[in-house]
């Protein structure tokens, strides 16, 4: 997804690259170290002003977190396929203890997350949202992450493509339902293609993973942190060719005009004068995306 929403490479509940290393483990740890927060990692601590922001009623119930919980390594299942893990879900939480409330993670299709946002059904979206100005039509945007696209392929890329020029013109790619890959990036490739590309749509990461490794699909359009990180979990069977491109932040999703969006702001400032925003992008490997400052509908 680059500018792009997402592409989930690994199943939730069921892992479809066998024999590969637990995808509840950050990149680097060892057999023995737990999804949680690590045992050697500062506590993150409330921001009492900011705790007296909270709304009264989201004191009292908490604030529920919509994801899409099948993306490698923002958010995913833990080996006990209950429990959510990731660099999302670990932000999610240190953002809930910032504000001193309780956060609630629960799994929705990535394409049904935006209107129930809007309906109130969720508090916040937090699902490698790509902060586009489509979207601000609907929700307002916190910045937290920059991600590009990067092109995923069986190892040793035997059709030579590459995520620039024509090189997907006829082939087969695998897309999430809903992303901008899939209502964006493909589309306006598909203008100059002679040859159509062949979209392939799912609605998880569990379908997408099995297309290209099962060679329904010949390659799939995913952001870079997660090409990645499924290509080092593929035990060899997967690569990212050549490099990343479009890169752009994403957002956490909110309800226009909600009085939770200067908050969370607030909050992921507060987190990164405190060290903590740093703490949980290099538990997952992803510093290079590190944002220096966080903006409010950064698209338009």
């Amino acid at each position: 997804m680059s500018a792009l929403r997402p592409l989930i490479l690994l199943g939730s509940a069921t892992l479809l690259l066998a024999g590969c290393a637990d995808p509840s483990e950050p990149a680097g740890a060892s057999s023995g170290t737990s999804s949680g927060t690590s045992s050697a990692a500062a506590p993150i601590a409330r921001n009492a002003a900011l705790a007296a922001k909270v709304p009264a009623a989201l004191k009292a119930s908490g604030i529920t977190v919509a994801s899409d919980v099948s993306y490698p390594p923002m958010d995913f299942f833990a080996s006990d396929n209950k429990t959510v893990t990731g660099a999302e879900a670990d932000l999610d939480k240190a953002l809930g203890a910032v504000l001193g409330v309780k956060v609630t993670i629960v799994n929705v299709p990535f394409d049904s997350i935006l209107p129930g946002l809007q309906s109130g059904k969720y508090q916040l979206g937090v699902s490698s949202f790509t902060d586009t100005a489509e979207r601000e039509k609907v929700v307002d945007f916190v910045t937290y992450f920059d991600a590009g696209t990067s092109l995923l392929v069986p190892a040793e890329n035997p059709q030579a493509l590459k995520p620039e020029g024509d090189s997907l013109c006829g082939r087969a790619v695998a897309v999430a339902k809903g992303s901008t890959q899939a209502l964006v990036d493909l589309p306006a490739r598909a203008k100059t293609c002679k040859t159509p590309i062949k979209v392939s749509t799912f609605p998880d990461g569990t379908g997408v993973n099995l297309a290209v490794t099962s060679g329904r699909a010949d390659a799939a359009l995913a952001d870079s942190p997660v090409a990645a990180y499924a290509a080092q979990q593929s035990g060899g069977k997967l690569e990212v060719a050549g490099d990343s491109y479009g890169n752009a932040p994403f957002g956490i999703a909110v309800q226009k005009n909600s009085e939770l969006t200067g908050l969370l702001k607030s909050a992921l400032e507060d987190l990164k004068a405190n060290g903590g925003y740093e703490q949980v992008l290099a538990k997952w490997g992803l510093e290079s995306g590190a944002l220096d400052t966080f903006e409010i509908n950064a698209a338009s």
